[in-house]
């Protein structure tokens, strides 16, 4: 016999949910189920998103009009449009009736921000932001025992959010290239990396109960081949800012693009303190004292963690969905009000901002209180983007040839970095502690060799077309990354698959 449903709210009555943006936004679709949410209609300019929309949900309203569906017959919607508009389309959701579930981040400026918050005041209605990071098992249990006094006040806390993804600059969510071939990614190819603060920050607030009062930032110049930082200080760099919590405790907020993807957390307390190492786990140190004893705990879920453990981001995308359900039906609040949001989104353009200024600190304004609103009211500051419609390319060039440039960069970022893995681990191989692991880059990289070489060829192709161009030079930096002279060499291939039946022979750990 089939087990019923555990039923999470005491109500027969159902939230019908419209989903806007559905790339990231059909993540959540599964956990509605559980929440009394019916999901009836979805919106994305991209037709193909459409179609998996309408196989997911046989009979459902799909559009690529915002204006019609925002028309339809629905109570709520899961904002999950491009980053930077967020706030523009989050106001159009509420002038238009609808509760707002709003993915990161709140607004791009600070006179948005005011102008989000008034109207969620002016409407009445429920605003959550769909901050996930702090509703891990490992990031709830601390906020338990943060508030139960166990590690005492926030001294320091750095949290890290350091994700090299510069494939999506080039590509939707999905894997699929962006259209038309010849531009890029709305907002992912250019956005500075600043912006992105609140899966560092979030947890830090929701943890400790502070809110952020100052930051400061330097500015980083180095950057990562293949992304468009050059010319937009965008995501493919990396720099902290460091924020003044209200306590007084400070927070290192790392956000970013290395060759060392890090989402490290620790927090300091004046009797405890927490270290989150995704590869050991959760570590805590009490005593009062910085030798006393460190030792692994098992992070106990809240109540509903069985619901929330099937979901993504560790659960975290069940809770922001649960928290705006139960506001919706009960008026409970919950953790990311629209004034939490204000809080954790005004950071990060700050911290931009301060970058810009060489390391000017800024006050962050408390959006709760009308007079510090007045401030920023007018304030449009805001990075410049890039211009995706004129895309990479001259306008005159060939569209029949420019429109493979997403689907080469896809192509080639992969290409150029498995190459870059097989000749870099073979200078230090000797000192493997498991060599066999070298054989494994060894194998990848023969496997995918005729694929590699085509994708060089096509990507130098492209570059040579248009020279000048801010497309050539991403492909000229891939190329380059990728060691392009040795992969298009004659006998490259042949040696390299010589070599890989050769390790095939030997015994798992033999050295040479």
């Amino acid at each position: 016999m089939a087990r019923k449903q555990k039923k999470v709210f005491d109500t027969e009555r159902k939230i019908r949910l419209g989903i806007w943006g559905l790339g990231r936004g059909l993540s959540f679709y599964r956990t509605c189920s559980f929440l009394n949410i019916e999901v009836v209609a979805g919106c994305d300019y991209n037709e193909h998103m459409r179609r998996r929309f309408l196989e997911m949900n046989p009979g459902a309203y799909a559009t690529g009009n915002d204006e019609e569906f925002l028309k339809q017959d629905f109570d709520a919607v899961l904002l999950a449009t491009y980053c930077p508009n967020h706030a523009q389309d989050a106001l159009r959701c509420l002038r238009a009736g609808k509760h707002v579930l709003s993915e990161v981040t709140a607004f791009f400026t600070l006179a948005e921000g005011v102008e989000l918050v008034e109207e969620v005041e002016r409407t009445g209605l429920v605003y959550n932001l769909a901050e996930n990071y702090p509703f891990t098992a490992a990031n709830m249990y601390l906020a338990r025992k943060w508030r139960e006094g166990l590690f005492g006040e926030l001294m320091y806390a750095e949290y890290e959010y350091v994700h090299e993804v510069r494939s999506l600059c080039y590509t939707y969510i999905d894997g699929v290239p962006v259209e038309p071939g010849w531009t890029v990614h709305a907002w992912r190819s250019w956005l500075n990396y600043h912006y992105y603060c609140t899966h560092s920050l979030g947890p830090v607030m929701v943890i400790t109960g502070t809110r952020p009062t100052r930051v400061v930032a330097l500015p980083g110049r180095q950057h990562l081949s293949g992304y468009l930082a050059a010319k937009s200080a965008g995501m493919g760099g990396v720099a902290p800012s460091l924020i003044l919590m209200s306590n007084g405790g400070l927070m290192r907020n790392l956000m970013g693009a290395t060759t060392n993807d890090s989402h490290i957390q620790r927090l300091w307390g004046t009797l405890g303190a927490a270290e989150i190492i995704p590869e050991i786990g959760l570590q805590l140190r009490l005593g009062g004292s910085g030798s006393s004893p460190k030792m692994l705990v098992n992070p106990s879920w809240d109540e509903l963690g069985e619901l929330a453990v099937k979901t993504g981001h560790g659960g975290g995308d069940f809770w922001v969905l649960y928290y705006f359900a139960r506001q919706i039906l009960t008026g409970q609040p919950a953790p990311f009000d629209v004034y939490s949001a204000a809080d954790v989104t005004i950071p990060g353009i700050l911290a931009f901002r301060s970058a810009q200024e060489n390391g000017k600190a800024y006050d962050v304004p408390d959006f709760r209180d009308k007079r510090q609103r007045d401030i920023w009211r007018d304030d449009t500051w805001a990075q410049q983007p890039y211009d995706v419609k004129k895309g990479v390319f001259p306008e005159t060039a060939d569209k029949s040839i420019t429109s493979q440039f997403t689907t080469v960069m896809k192509d080639l970022i992969r290409s150029s970095l498995q190459c870059r893995a097989y000749f870099d681990w073979a200078k230090v191989r000797k000192d493997l502690v498991e060599p066999e692991k070298y054989q494994s880059v060894v194998k990848k990289t023969a496997q995918e060799a005729d694929q590699i070489v085509a994708a060089y060829q096509k990507a130098r192709h492209l570059a040579d077309a248009y020279p000048e161009s801010d497309g050539a030079r991403v492909l000229k930096e891939m190329l380059e990354l990728g060691k392009e002279p040795l992969v298009s060499s004659p006998g490259f291939v042949a040696k390299l698959k010589r070599e890989a039946r050769k390790g095939s022979k030997k015994k798992p750990g033999a050295r040479k």
